[in-house]
């Protein structure tokens, strides 16, 4: 069973800068992605840094030929310790989806975000 615990003002997240706030004794990054808005524990699972004050980024793509491409730009969020990339949608690590971060539900009522935990 989850709460739903009050986090902040829609206004208060950024495009391509999550807003990391403290509930029920977690810090939590919440992000402002096209979709709507998605929320990770912000503690990295590979050796706990700060996962979500890392950088909002995208990552490279193999092509068919013999080049990468920049690709999923402003969906993936990169550990600041070891460069780990993780979707800020799924909360999964790139190289191996059975690594998470873990994340949590966001609702929006009006101009509050609401955090389920």
């Amino acid at each position: 069973m989850t709460t739903r615990h009050f986090a902040c003002k829609t206004a208060d997240v950024l495009r391509d800068a999550p807003k990391i706030v403290s509930v029920s004794n977690l810090s939590i990054g919440i992000f402002s992605l096209n979709d709507g808005y998605h929320a990770l524990l912000n503690i990295c699972p590979h050796k706990g840094a700060a996962l979500c004050e890392g950088p909002v980024c995208g990552t490279t793509r193999q092509t068919s030929d013999r080049e990468f491409v920049y690709d999923r730009a402003g969906e993936l969020v990169r550990c600041a310790w070891h460069g780990w990339e993780f979707d800020i949608r799924s909360g999964e690590f790139l190289v191996d989806p059975t690594v998470k971060a873990r994340r949590f539900d966001v609702s929006v009522e009006g101009d509050d975000l609401y955090l389920h935990i």
